[in-house]
């Protein structure tokens, strides 16, 4: 189904399903971007969708602000506090360190 709402293949070997379940859109920072969470190892991979003290850029043309912050808010933010986020860059944090920025952030804008 993703591979022809995408128009592009989308090759995952048949034992990697477990992987695509665990798979989230990151949406927000750039098209097609997308985070991992391993509940059982409490890790989550933020690629550029959230870093230690904000979401990623939203400055450019391809991206926007309001829908970052809504997966953050509405994705992220509903795992558990003490999940540890793993940023495409930079240090990592925690999902309990950053959610209480929420409203800092939304003030402050992309």
């Amino acid at each position: 189904q993703l591979s022809g709402e995408l128009d592009a293949p989308i090759l995952l070997h048949p034992a990697d399903d477990v992987l695509w379940e665990q798979t989230h859109p990151g949406i927000g920072h750039s098209p097609g971007s997308s985070c991992l969470y391993l509940p059982e190892a409490g890790q989550f991979f933020s690629g550029d969708t959230l870093f230690s003290g904000g979401p990623g850029a939203t400055g450019r043309s391809y991206s926007d602000f309001p829908t970052i912050i809504g997966s953050i808010r509405d994705r992220l933010f509903a795992l558990p506090a003490e999940t540890r986020v793993n940023t495409g860059h930079g240090d990592g944090t925690s999902i309990g360190d950053e959610s209480p920025h929420l409203e800092e952030w939304i003030a402050r804008g992309n």
